[in-house]
């Protein structure tokens, strides 16, 4: 079974900094295809970022283009995304979704669905 833990969040000024983790348990990240959403009460979740090939390359949404910057930890089989210059718009759950995959798709992580999701970390942007 796939567990999805995220971590991170919190009360943060425009123009500051967080990095966010989620933590797969139960499979390593070379068996998973794990993408960053957001979510705001009321409104459809955004994907924030995926890795689009398997060199590392990753997709992100327009709205967080530039400032943030989506990684691999495999030595802790985490997924982190570093958020910079943050916006109030910004604020938001933030969690991870995952589907397991074959190893020709090892790398990527921008699929239409995912299977399993973590319980989000609320980031706030605020002054």
């Amino acid at each position: 079974q796939v567990q999805l833990v995220e971590s991170g969040g919190g009360l943060v000024r425009p123009g500051g900094s967080l990095t966010l983790s989620c933590a797969a348990s139960g499979f390593t990240l070379d068996d998973l295809g794990i993408a960053w959403f957001r979510q705001v009460p009321g409104k459809e979740r955004e994907r924030v970022s995926c890795f689009i090939r398997d060199d590392g390359s990753a997709w992100y949404a327009d709205s967080v283009k530039g400032r943030f910057i989506l990684s691999r930890d495999s030595a802790k089989n985490t997924l982190d995304l570093q958020m910079s210059s943050l916006k109030p718009e910004d604020t938001a759950v933030y969690f991870c979704s995952a589907r397991k995959q074959p190893s020709y798709y090892r790398g990527i992580s921008c699929f239409p669905t995912y299977d399993y999701s973590g319980q989000g970390t609320q980031v706030t942007v605020s002054s």
